[in-house]
């Protein structure tokens, strides 16, 4: 089922505007909220295809996707489209943060990130080399897990003390226990196979005051994916996410001992809920030096990540300046001390 969003004035097709927050038509204006779009004005047509063909209502044409996308646009007339067939039943996400940062917005801010590289070529700076730029909604599973802790370790407190011509040296004992109970909301793990979990992972923090009940036009103008890994086989994935910060909050409350020595640990960390949800996410291809290298932003706050190339001309210049640097400074404190010149 192919789904079209049209303008009730002038019948032209509607996409979701970022900026705005509603559905905008780039023929003559109108706006519409997501919840107020009149229902008449949306077409659909199903087909009986391998749900890999789709007929754009639009003009006719063929949409050809992989198995994987829910919403993308027609490359004959650029219409915006949501496949509704690939968002129901266990594949329909349950909540949604819509694009706040609009495409012409994204290639701003990555221009002033990139313009921001100490170590990257000067070529590379004036970013004008932006070869396409996506803007994706991401399936994301959002966990609430709660973790059950018990601890035990052996600590010392050691204290030196002088008595006449003796030096003496005190070491204390403790036994101690603690058992702890975490919980942690909504925490997110990509679900696409096609999306690289450190840079997925490396997009955090979301705003989640902004999570909205899914609705299809929010899709409009966009490309979406369908989840590939189900709520339980990225459950280990999100346990481990919090194995360093459980590890690190137990530390937190065994402080003020010389040493401690652990004699077990026993973690026991549970799913309460996980939701199906799509994030905002604007992907940046950059063509430089005959390759493409790939960005990606936080499509509500415009956070980028990614590993630009980097310039050993720069690299050997700012270890030069660091170096040179260290030498004045050590020519002044030899001068203040009363040393000579070097």
């Amino acid at each position: 089922m192919v789904i079209h969003y049209k303008c009730p004035n002038c019948g032209g097709d509607m996409s979701y505007d970022a900026e705005l927050g509603k559905l905008h038509c780039e023929s003559c204006g109108r706006e519409d909220s997501i919840e107020d779009f009149p229902t008449e004005n949306i077409q659909s047509v199903f087909s009986e295809e391998d749900g890999k063909e789709y007929h754009c209502k639009n003009c006719g044409a063929v949409i050809m996707t992989d198995a994987d996308t829910t919403a993308t646009t027609c490359s004959f007339c650029g219409a915006g489209v949501v496949l509704g067939d690939r968002l129901s039943g266990k594949m329909a996400p349950l909540r949604i943060i819509p694009f706040k940062i609009s495409r012409e917005q994204a290639i701003k801010a990555f221009k002033s990130w990139a313009g921001n590289g100490r170590l990257t070529p000067k070529g590379f700076m004036t970013a004008d080399r932006i070869k396409k730029v996506t803007g994706i909604y991401v399936p994301f599973w959002l966990y609430d897990l709660n973790s059950r802790v018990q601890a035990n370790a052996l600590c010392t407190k050691v204290r030196t003390y002088t008595r006449g011509d003796y030096i003496y040296t005190e070491t204390r004992y403790y036994d101690v226990y603690r058992d702890i109970n975490l919980d942690y909301i909504k925490l997110p793990v990509d679900a696409s196979e096609k999306m690289n979990d450190e840079l997925m992972d490396r997009l955090e923090p979301y705003n989640y005051g902004d999570l909205k009940e899914f609705k299809t036009p929010y899709l409009a103008g966009y490309i979406a994916e369908k989840y590939n890994y189900d709520e339980e086989e990225l459950l280990p994935r999100a346990k481990s996410k919090i194995e360093n910060y459980i590890h690190s909050y137990i530390s937190s409350t065994i402080a003020g001992y010389s040493t401690v020595s652990y004699n077990s640990k026993n973690i026991d960390t549970s799913k309460k809920s996980a939701y199906y949800t799509l994030l905002p996410v604007w992907m940046v291809y950059y063509d430089y030096d005959n390759s493409e290298h790939t960005f990606a932003m936080n499509g509500q706050t415009g956070k980028v990540v990614g590993t630009p190339p980097i310039s050993y001309s720069r690299v050997a210049a700012w270890f030069a300046g660091i170096a040179g640097s260290i030498f004045i400074i050590l020519r002044i404190i030899a001068l203040v001390m009363g040393g000579g010149l070097w």
